[in-house]
């Protein structure tokens, strides 16, 4: 694609925007250098992720990587060699082709007028989070859900997901998928790649349902070959121009011009941009959906009679004057020739906030957002022939890059500077300003986003960790044997009873430990009792981990816990290598570890008090499906407000018994819980309601019953607020 300006339509829809400033993309890939000459001036800042570790890259090896990469006379495998053999640190390499990736795409959508590279949206705002700060933890199971977290802790209206993981059978993590569903919920556009895999095969998450999925046509119109088609694709898919990109590269002012669907992503980004921009100049609020529809319900099909393959067209290639007429009511003109939009674009210096949505529990617009978890495998596109070098292969998995062999960058993963525009510093992720990032309410009506903080409020399992062997192996010698069926055998370390029994003998060993939090088998945070009560804290971990290895039927079995602690930017590398963000607990005060059984127990006898001719069964059933529930549905790593609301009121099951009481005593059971930021609160709090929605298993045709009741998150330990209230509602 000689210039963006070709695609049909393109210079049309800029005439009437370049962008509206109120507006926030954040682009989940490397880190973007950020003091190209295409970023001055741009709206564009970067945050440095909490959850991973930095480093420092050596400005000479990124002039060797770019050196090696422009070698036009050397194929994409022989430039790969000789990248590796430049370049030997795995983890540098990898953090450099990130840098190259994230860059180029971030071009392709900020980059200024009059720049080397003018972008589609260069009056938008724009959030980089890295994924991770080096190559090997780009894939980290938990890195891209922080990534989603925090943009949409942020208020993004657009995520950007470079991160493309290829999968045979279509299924992602249950926690990512849970991370994009939360994203679409609150109203954020998520679009990513296809990935390069040449074949009939999908990216998680493009292949995630309600994803606006890119593939990548050549400047021949013709469908690209080395582009993913397929399965959900087929669905819910676009082609964009993908050959011959124009972007930037970091450490140099120099464009050049890249292929893969990880270039074609970045222009459907942009576009989408400049779509919702005109939805502010009409005077609603951004609707993600309604962009999401207008793109793919307008895309033309390939003609069978022109493409040799024209299943590997998706739904079709973009038509922006298709989605131009969907979103506007009005043929796209250039500005001046008939239409009659008027222009706010990039000058509007105003904030806005999301509203409320009429359909569903929606909420539309610009605010905050909060999100789930992630999925093990993630690269940034795949390979084909587009940006890529060899993933490492662990476990029998593939790990994957970012985009894809080919004529494109090459690689897996990155970070750097600032750019001198509007809010162009360099933020770190657990000091973010409202000033800086998020949207601010200029209405009423409108809801403000919560403000991003550290605090974290999370349920899951206790469990611990060695780090090294020598670690591992000395607890070994120390630890004593034990008796089994009357036979002495040597102690094992990662028996959780037998060290249980030790630390309960030796509580100074539990500071040897890497103690972590778990959401069923997957380890999310390292914990680290600090301050005066860390050995009370050490203590409260010991015992949680013993009462976690007794029986199920024990009465001290403990089978969830929960704790409030401060999110540091410390990291600590497990044994198995997996990197985690490390949690601080200054004391025990909001630990706590309980049993289905034992929370039924008391909660029916609050139940009991208000309601003396309860079904004592019944309300056990409801009780337990609604602890349940909020085990396994609703997990979350418990850093966004509303998360930290959930969690609470989860934990707090005693009261919510006395509050819904009326409710489980006639056997109605957990139908939803829905969280938003309330619209009344105590002065220097920070206040959600939750609503709890029952139904009558039996009786569809009962009206279901509400119940609100408000937590004030802005303390460590959150805290309920006033009445709780009730009402009936049809559906």
């Amino acid at each position: 694609m000689p210039d963006l300006s070709t695609i049909p339509g393109f210079t049309e829809l800029q005439s009437h925007t370049t962008g509206d400033s109120r507006l926030l993309i954040a682009v989940l890939d490397g880190s973007v250098d950020l003091d190209r000459a295409c970023f001055g001036g741009a709206k564009l800042s970067r945050i440095t992720p909490f959850w991973s570790e930095e480093l420092v890259i050596d400005p000479d090896l990124i002039k060797v990587f770019r050196d090696i990469d422009q070698l036009d006379d050397l194929d994409d495998d022989t430039k790969q060699e000789k990248i590796k053999a430049a370049i030997p640190d795995d983890r540098i390499r990898h953090r450099i082709f990130c840098d190259f990736h994230a860059t180029h795409i971030s071009s392709t959508i900020f980059g200024q007028p009059g720049s080397p590279v003018e972008g589609i949206a260069p009056g938008c705002r724009g959030i980089n989070i890295p994924i991770a700060g080096d190559g090997e933890n780009f894939i980290n199971p938990l890195n891209l859900v922080h990534a989603f977290n925090q943009a949409l802790e942020l208020g993004a209206n657009i995520i950007h997901c470079a991160a493309c993981h290829p999968t045979q059978s279509g299924v992602a993590h249950e926690l990512l998928e849970k991370a994009v569903r939360q994203a679409q919920d609150n109203n954020v556009l998520v679009v990513a790649p296809g990935g390069n895999d040449k074949g009939e095969c999908w990216c998680i998450p493009a292949v995630l349902p309600g994803v606006l999925t890119v593939g990548a046509y050549k400047d021949n119109d013709q469908p690209a070959k080395f582009s993913n088609f397929g399965g959900q694709y087929a669905k819910q898919g676009v082609l964009a121009p993908g050959e011959n990109i124009l972007g930037a590269q970091p450490g140099t002012d120099e464009a050049v011009r890249k292929k893969g669907t990880s270039c074609a992503a970045p222009v459907i980004t942009g576009i989408s941009a400049l779509l919702m921009s005109l939805q502010l100049q009409q005077g609603a609020a951004p609707d993600a959906e309604a962009i999401r529809a207008a793109i793919t319900n307008s895309a033309i099909p390939c003609d069978p009679e022109e493409v040799e393959e024209p299943e590997r067209c998706l739904l079709g290639k973009v038509n922006i004057a298709g989605a131009f007429e969907l979103i506007t009511g009005q043929e796209l003109a250039a500005k001046g020739e008939g239409s009659e939009i008027t222009s706010q674009g990039s000058e509007h210096k105003s904030t806005i906030v999301f509203v409320s949505s009429k359909e569903g529990n929606r909420e539309q617009g610009i605010g905050n957002r909060e999100s789930g978890i992630g999925s093990r495998e993630s690269g940034i596109g795949n390979s084909g022939e587009e940006l890529t070098e060899t993933v490492s292969e662990s476990n029998g998995n593939r790990e994957s890059g970012i985009g894809n062999s080919g004529g494109e960058l090459t690689e897996n993963q990155l970070t750097l500077s600032s750019s001198d525009g509007v809010t162009a510093n360099t933020i770190t992720a657990n000091n973010i300003t409202a000033d800086n990032i998020t949207a601010n309410t200029t209405a009423a009506n409108n809801i403000v986003p919560s403000a991003s903080s550290n605090l974290v409020y999370v349920m899951g399992t206790v469990g611990y960790d060695f780090g090294t062997e020598a670690r591992r192996d000395s607890f070994k010698q120390l630890m004593p044997p034990v008796e089994v069926n009357g036979v002495m055998v040597p102690s094992n370390p990662y028996d959780a009873r037998q060290m249980g029994d030790y630390l309960g003998q030796n509580l100074y060993e539990a500071k040897s430990l890497i103690w972590t939090l778990n959401l069923e088998l997957t380890p999310i945070y390292a914990l680290e009792p600090v301050g005066a009560f860390a050995d009370d804290t050490y203590a409260t971990l010991q015992d949680m981990l013993a009462s976690e290895a007794l029986p199920e039927h024990d009465d001290e079995y403990i089978e969830r816990v929960s704790m409030a602690g401060r999110l540091s930017r410390k990291t600590v590398k497990l044994f198995s290598g997996q990197e985690l963000p490390v949690l601080k607990l200054y004391s025990p005060r909001g630990m706590y570890g309980w049993t289905i059984n034992t929370l039924v127990d008391n909660a029916i006898e609050a139940v009991r008090e208000q309601q003396e001719n309860a079904d004592e069964a019944a309300i056990r059933k409801s009780l337990t499906a609604f602890l349940h529930r909020v085990y396994y549905d609703l997990r979350n790593l418990g850093q966004a407000d509303r998360d930290r609301a959930i969690n609470y009121a989860a934990i707090n099951a005693f009261q919510a018994a006395e509050s819904i009481s009326e409710a489980v005593a006639i056997g109605m059971e957990l139908h939803s819980i829905e969280v938003e930021k309330s619209p009344f609160c105590r002065y220097d709090s920070n206040c959600w309601d939750v609503k709890l929605k029952f139904f009558d298993p039996d009786n569809g045709r009962r009206a279901k019953k509400i119940y609100r009741f408000t937590i004030d998150v802005i303390d460590l330990v959150p805290v309920t607020l006033g009445h709780v209230r009730s009402w009936s509602v049809p559906k």
